[in-house]
């Protein structure tokens, strides 16, 4: 029997759980026998902060000898072995979940969340029980809302409130600035935050609720911005068709976000709104690669998907953005040009971008993803980022934090502004109008004259 975690916890009652709690191995003579858990808990103190900090603060590059510092150094370097994964506090050592496990999955460990009192590790107890424990699977979890709108007061955004129908995201994008969330629920921002989903199954009607209210003054609403309103689970839940419905009938104005061909399933809400000048769709694009894509992504869709998906939207009239985000430092931001020719053939009518951004847990994920992936890049693609970040990994400042500092951010960034302008995809295109936002009467409610 393998004991694993089958639902999520609950952050009071169990906030120290984030990972596989067991291991069961089966005894070479035939019967099961039931292992000890070999599970180790490890506190975490100050000494073992201090430790991370000062594990992330080491730098990849290999010390080389004083006789060869001028002459032999790039001998030294071209002899180096590829950089691993720098370590972290003592006895993290079992976070790293085995391939086969994690098949489709975008991050590579499961660390425990940041709040939480102590870090549970896995580790072969000698019965090679690790074998037996099954690939993960995505779990589903409903929560009752209070409200569906979100304000925020970033300069860094074009909107002060957003809608997040569902918590964590499927499509496993390693990079996903959202990630760090999960933390707030006792879970990792890594596999669980692909593996451990929440909705809000009562959305529409919490929307419908709020819009209603006297002293709501309509703007534009983002939908997307956190995670994608269309990954994989949305196909069973339609909370977002929904939470479009809702839109329409009050003739809200609406921006969407998303890297997946599903919504084209809603052009025949989207376009009567768009004829209103009521919504907005963005598809992210990283790269015009299928096989990088697959790797960074694993559950979004393909390129070639996306860019049909920008053809669809166009011929139905939607205005549609390409958002070429993230940016990664020698590894897809050669791809701008591409990217910005393909997605205007397709009828995109505007671009944006966004450099790669790592906060709390991203970095160490992302490092660990760089380390297994392209081990010969990673040196490379490391230093790049902390180039654009005054070195380090992650500059929050706004105003640098989505688009970076320094010559090399400098440098994409105005390849960008030259593309989009020779494309006739710069600057602001359509603006979304609020002049048609009514409240629907309640059944009953006699109209005035002129409604």
């Amino acid at each position: 029997m393998n004991l694993e975690r089958e639902s999520l916890p609950d952050p009071a009652s169990q906030p120290s759980c984030s990972g596989e709690c067991a291991m069961v191995a089966r005894s070479p003579a035939g019967p099961q026998i039931k292992a000890a858990a070999q599970v180790k808990a490890v506190p975490k103190t100050a000494t073992t902060q201090k430790a991370t900090q000062k594990a992330k603060a080491a730098p990849l590059a290999v010390s080389e000898p004083r006789a060869n510092r001028i002459l032999g150094r790039l001998v030294v370097e071209r002899a180096a072995p590829p950089p691993a994964v720098p370590p972290a506090f003592d006895g993290e050592v079992g976070i790293e979940v085995e391939a086969e496990r994690r098949r489709g999955r975008g991050a590579v460990s499961n660390a425990a969340g940041r709040f939480e009192p102590a870090a549970r590790i896995l580790f072969d107890d000698g019965w090679q029980s690790l074998e037996d424990l099954p690939p993960l699977r995505t779990q589903v979890t409903e929560e009752r809302a209070r409200t569906v709108i979100t304000r925020n007061q970033s300069p860094d955004v074009a909107f002060d409130r957003s809608i997040n129908a569902y918590r964590g995201c499927e499509h496993g994008c390693v990079y996903c600035f959202a990630r760090p969330t999960h933390a707030y629920h006792g879970l990792s921002a890594g596999l669980d935050f692909e593996t451990k989903l929440f909705v809000k199954p009562d959305a529409p009607e919490l929307l419908a609720r709020e819009l209603s209210q006297s002293s709501y003054q309509p703007r534009v609403i983002a939908m997307g911005t956190n995670t994608d309103p269309y990954q994989p689970i949305e196909k069973r839940y339609e909370v977002t068709r929904r939470l479009l419905e809702v839109l329409s009938e009050f003739g809200h104005p609406v921006g969407i976000v998303t890297k997946s061909g599903l919504v084209a399933r809603d052009i025949d809400i989207l376009a009567p709104m768009a004829e209103r000048g009521l919504v907005k769709v963005a598809i992210s694009m990283t790269t015009l690669d299928p096989q990088l894509s697959r790797t960074m992504e694993p559950r979004a869709a393909s390129p070639h998907v996306r860019l049909g998906t920008i053809r669809r939207l166009a011929d139905a009239g939607i205005p549609t953005t390409v958002l070429t985000a993230p940016l990664i430092p020698a590894l897809n931001d050669m791809e701008v040009e591409r990217i910005l020719d393909a997605a205007k053939a397709a009828g995109a009518s505007e671009a944006g971008y966004v450099m790669l951004r790592l906060p709390l847990e991203i970095a160490d994920l992302f490092r660990e993803w760089l380390v297994t992936h392209f081990p010969d890049k990673a040196r490379h693609v490391l230093g790049l980022i902390r180039q654009m970040h005054g070195g380090k990994d992650y500059d929050s400042t706004f105003g640098k934090r989505m688009r970076g500092d320094g010559p090399y951010a400098w440098t994409v960034g105005r390849r960008f502004e030259i593309a989009a302008r020779r494309l006739g995809l710069a600057g602001r295109g359509l603006k979304l109008t609020t002049a048609h936002f009514r409240r629907p009467k309640p059944a009953g409610v006699q109209l005035s004259l002129f409604d």
